[in-house]
């Protein structure tokens, strides 16, 4: 069965959304970088501190993941600053 979407792997990075976790307080060097990014065909990367294991058996009604899905935790104030550069629906 198909899914209604399916990430493209080959999309590139276009612009950050907001600003950078340098910028933010949230990191202290290069290689620590939570981080926002829309990529050219529109879709958003999240990069992020991987907590599936910690969250799996913790998940609110009707959330699931599947196989290939990670649960990726950023800092709020990260998604705050990139409320700006999000377009309304």
């Amino acid at each position: 069965m198909a899914r209604a979407w399916e990430a493209d792997p080959s999309a590139l990075f276009v612009r950050r959304l907001g600003r950078s976790a340098k910028e933010l307080g949230n990191s202290g060097d290069k290689k620590e970088c939570p981080d926002i990014w829309q990529l050219d065909n529109g879709d958003i990367a999240v990069i992020g501190r991987d907590l599936t294991a910690a969250y799996a058996s913790r998940l609110p009604a009707g959330v699931s993941l599947a196989q290939d899905e990670r649960l990726v935790v950023i800092p709020g104030n990260m998604l705050s600053a990139a409320k700006a550069d999000i377009p309304d629906a």
